[in-house]
């Protein structure tokens, strides 16, 4: 059973989160952000990972330290869980729809992390959108969110959306359902896989 405990506390947030990859899919979240809650829980389910997250932050200020913390200790979390790597799968992908919208999801553990975000025809978030205040979360933040998860887990994550929604909540739901399918993949082991899958022997 591959699981983690991590704690993390700064001036600005004090969080904890349990994971165990090799789960059902049973999720208890408390980030403080209402859609955020919501977004992990689709995430731990279709993933069929245990997920529990606690949080305490600063949102009297706003919800931007809260949200990037998270992803920073949800990606380690990953990682500490994961160990050396081996006999996982390493790849995966996912495409999820809802309504109009499709995301897509690809992601390659590679102890590289890096993230990008594309929607329709490959343009990267036009500013109309980024500059829209949702009442608790805006497509900004899910992008400083995965660019968290994916840099401190070392994974290389892209994500494409076509089209984005003017509801927030139609637009991230797939994409989060995506993630959580496309991160189980990855983690799944291969029987046939005897060593690290890379051929540098090492996955940092």
């Amino acid at each position: 059973m591959r699981k983690a405990i991590l704690k993390r506390k700064t001036k600005e947030t004090d969080i904890t989160v349990k994971l165990n990859i090799d789960g059902s899919g049973q999720a208890r979240i408390d980030t403080g952000i209402g859609i955020l809650d919501h977004m992990l829980e689709l995430f731990a389910f279709h993933g069929l990972f245990d997920l529990a997250i606690s949080c305490k932050g600063d949102l009297e200020i706003d919800k931007h330290h809260t949200n990037e913390d998270i992803g920073i200790v949800l990606g380690q979390a990953f990682k500490k869980a994961l160990a050396d790597k081996k006999g996982i799968r390493r790849f995966g992908s996912a495409s999820v729809p809802m309504e109009e919208v499709v995301a897509n999801a690809v992601v390659d553990i590679s102890g590289r992390g890096s993230f990008l975000l594309k929607i329709k025809t490959g343009s990267i978030i036009p500013q109309k959108l980024t500059e829209e205040h949702f009442e608790e979360y805006n497509l900004r933040d899910a992008e400083h969110f995965f660019d968290s998860l994916a840099k401190h887990l070392g994974m290389n994550l892209n994500i494409k959306v076509d089209p984005v929604n003017t509801d927030v909540h139609k637009t991230l739901e797939p994409v989060f359902k995506a993630l959580g399918l496309a991160l189980d993949q990855a983690t799944q082991i291969d029987p046939r896989r005897k060593g690290i899958p890379s051929t540098k022997g090492v996955i940092d």
